[in-house]
Formats: structure tokens, C-alpha cells, sequence
């Protein structure tokens, strides 16, 4: 067994650490032999580690040392040709590793194991199963657009009609992922399910009562801890919660601060120029500023593009026609104002009405349209 990059610190905690989260990763895939190798890769204290073991009769076990339980990826090596002729193509699958003994086994390939000894991992394909007809149908509606022509992917019909079939998909996956969790009160993976349903913007009202219907070992953990403070972080840009202020320079670098807007509906929105799916509805954007600016309306867009990418952030308001207030610290995920409102994932938006009160959230396609129709008269 090689690790390539493991970091441990030699002193007298060491053996309370290994007690508490050591594990044992066992294998039997076929009847392969040296030079197959299995190539597990996780995060631990931060750094990346790569671990790896040959393979004798079908068999490998690889042991290492976790905090908490952490999601790996594990690629087979079937040919002996070096982890740096993998990729996510290659046969991998995706497990987690927690303390214990953690058993797989398949007759061919990785990507067709079958897991025992975890309850964590029995869970997670439990979980992937719940939620398997609407991810798919997400996965399907971003291989149809991506194929669509050009001049289809513009037309606004269509794709209105994409962005309903992705709202209601994602609306599934939101109450797969609340039954999970209330069927799972216990288990690690309602947690990370939880984790994923807030960044993915899940309301608030159902937020709360899910995180707190975990059991008490599950938010005492680092990572439920870590959770409540994004929940909370939430709370404070909820519907109805006062707009928390801020200021950020403009691409002049010149300070604008929210509050300044106050007397108007405005459009908080979170994008970026490398971010896809916040080009494709930057048009959406565009139409509703255009048609309600002189009815009381306006957007701040707030940037997390990365540093020194300034001009890329310049350009592509430019090329998009984003003539609206534009404000950003090129921090990337860092932006000041995107930690203050907890913001996990673009794009994402918040309609804050003329009092500094927020009244809508994550508003996309005809959503934000029908919204401004209903309070801009």
C-alpha cells in the first residue's frame, strides 16, 4: 500500500484518533492480479489523500484515518496503467468512508459494487434511489439543451419550457430528500442530504424543522454545527426578513450600498461569467429590467468571479447587456456580500421591495416575470 499524500501528526492524540476514526476499506472484484490497482482517493485535515493497493486474487484492502465521515472516490486500475491514465471515466465509483470495516464487492467492476459492513453507505444508495427519476430527468433536460441549436437555445418558448421541467424536477428531488431525512433521523447521509437541500435553496420553513428533527449525535457533529450556522446565516435572508445592508464597489470602483435603493423593487442577483446557467438566464433578467425599470424596478448584480478576472466580469456584462448596477470584490465563492447571504450556489436571487423587505427568492424564467407582474402594477 502507497500513500501519496497523507498528513498526520505524530504525537499523543494519535492513538485516541485512530480509535476514533480509523477504517478498513476490503474489496474482491473478480479474480484480477498485479498490476490491477485500486486507487482511493478523499480529503483529510484539508489535503487530498491518495491511497493505493494491488490486487491478488480479486482482493485489496486499504486503511486510513477519518474525523468524521467523508465522501471518496475509488478507481480501478484494471490494467496496471497509472492513476494519471484515469479519469471519471475510467470504472470508479463513489462511496464514503467512515470508522470500521467497509466491505465491496463486484463481479466485474467497481462502478457495479455492492457495499456491506456500512450503514452509511447502504443509506447513500438508498438515497441515490429515492431521488433517481428526477436526477435523471435533470441530467436529460441539460444533455437536450446542451444538443439543441443555437437558435432553439435563444428562443424564449423553449426555454421556459426547459426551465419548467428543471423547476419541477428539483421540486421532486426537495420532497425526496425531506422524506429521506424524516425517515432517517439518525443517519449521516440525512445530513449531508439536509447540506445539499440548503444549498440548493430549499425554503426556510422547511429547512428548520428537518435539521431539527435529526438526532442530537448528528448536530453535535463539526458538520452539523456547520450547518446551523448556514441555516442561520438563511434565516437572515429569508422571506419577509429585512434585506441585510452591505457595500461593494461597482466596476469603477466606486462603493454602492444597498439601502441606497430603498423606495425601489430590487433584484438581488448572484452571478458570475463563468457560471452557464447564469448566462442562460441573464436574457430572462434583461426582459424584466427592461420592462418594469420605469415602473420602480431595478437589479444589483453581484459577481463572484475569481481574482484578476476582472475583465472577464466586464465583458461579460457587456456582451449580455446587463445595464444595471453591477458590483462585485472578485473574491470568487469569498465575495463579502455573497457570505452574508449564505449564497451556496448560482445562480440565485432575492426581490427585496421598496422597504428593504424580502418578498421572493430564487426566481428564475416566468417566475420572475409573473412576480414583477403581480407587485409591479
Amino acid at each position: 500500500m502507497k500513500k501519496l499524500v497523507l498528513s498526520i501528526i505524530l504525537s499523543t492524540p494519535v492513538l485516541l484518533f485512530a480509535q476514533e476514526g480509523a477504517f478498513t476499506l476490503k474489496g474482491k472484484v473478480a479474480a484480477l492480479n498485479a498490476p490491477a490497482k485500486a486507487y482511493l482517493i478523499y480529503a483529510a485535515n484539508g489535503k487530498q489523500v491518495v491511497d493505493s493497493a494491488e490486487l491478488t486474487k480479486g482482493l485489496f484492502s486499504i486503511n486510513g484515518l477519518v474525523t468524521e465521515p467523508v465522501k471518496a472516490r475509488l478507481l480501478l486500475d484494471h490494467n496496471g496503467a497509472g492513476l494519471k491514465k484515469l479519469s471519471i471515466a475510467s470504472d470508479n465509483v463513489v462511496l464514503y468512508l467512515e470508522q470500521g470495516e467497509i466491505s465491496l464487492s463486484a463481479a466485474d467492476s467497481v462502478k457495479h459494487a455492492a457495499f456491506g459492513g456500512s450503514k452509511l453507505n447502504t443509506d447513500y444508495m438508498a438515497y441515490l434511489k429515492t431521488i433517481a427519476a428526477p436526477l435523471a430527468e435533470i441530467r436529460n433536460i441539460n444533455i437536450e439543451f446542451a444538443a439543441a441549436p443555437d437558435l432553439k437555445r435563444k428562443d424564449a418558448d423553449y426555454k421556459n419550457m426547459m426551465q419548467g421541467r428543471y423547476d419541477k424536477a428539483t421540486a421532486s428531488i426537495a420532497d425526496l430528500q425531506s422524506s429521506f431525512i424524516k425517515a432517517h433521523p439518525d443517519s449521516w447521509y440525512s445530513l449531508i442530504g439536509l447540506n445539499e437541500a440548503v444549498k440548493s435553496g430549499m425554503d426556510m420553513g422547511k429547512v428548520e424543522p428537518l435539521y431539527k428533527s435529526l438526532s442530537a449525535r448528528l448536530r453535535a457533529t463539526p458538520t452539523g454545527i456547520a450547518l446551523e450556522k448556514s441555516i442561520n446565516a438563511l434565516r437572515a435572508t429569508a422571506i419577509n426578513a429585512m434585506a441585510p445592508d452591505f457595500t461593494q464597489n461597482d466596476v469603477n470602483d466606486q462603493p454602492v450600498k444597498l439601502s441606497n435603493f430603498r423606495g425601489k423593487y430590487v433584484l438581488l442577483d448572484f452571478w458570475a461569467s463563468w457560471c452557464a446557467p447564469c448566462r442562460q438566464e441573464n436574457p430572462n433578467v434583461v426582459l424584466a429590467y427592461n420592462k418594469y425599470k420605469e415602473k420602480g424596478f431595478t437589479v444589483v448584480g453581484i459577481s463572484l468571479d475569481q481574482p484578476g478576472k476582472k475583465d472577464a466580469w466586464v465583458e461579460a456584462i457587456a456582451k449580455d447587456g446587463l445595464n444595471w448596477t453591477q458590483l462585485s470584490d472578485l473574491k470568487f465563492w469569498k465575495n463579502d456580500v455573497a457570505l452574508l447571504y449564505g449564497i451556496k450556489a448560482i445562480p440565485q436571487n432575492f426581490l427585496i421591495d421598496p422597504t428593504g423587505k424580502i418578498v421572493a427568492t430564487n426566481l428564475r424564467a416566468e417566475a420572475l416575470q409573473n412576480k414583477l407582474a403581480e407587485l409591479i402594477k
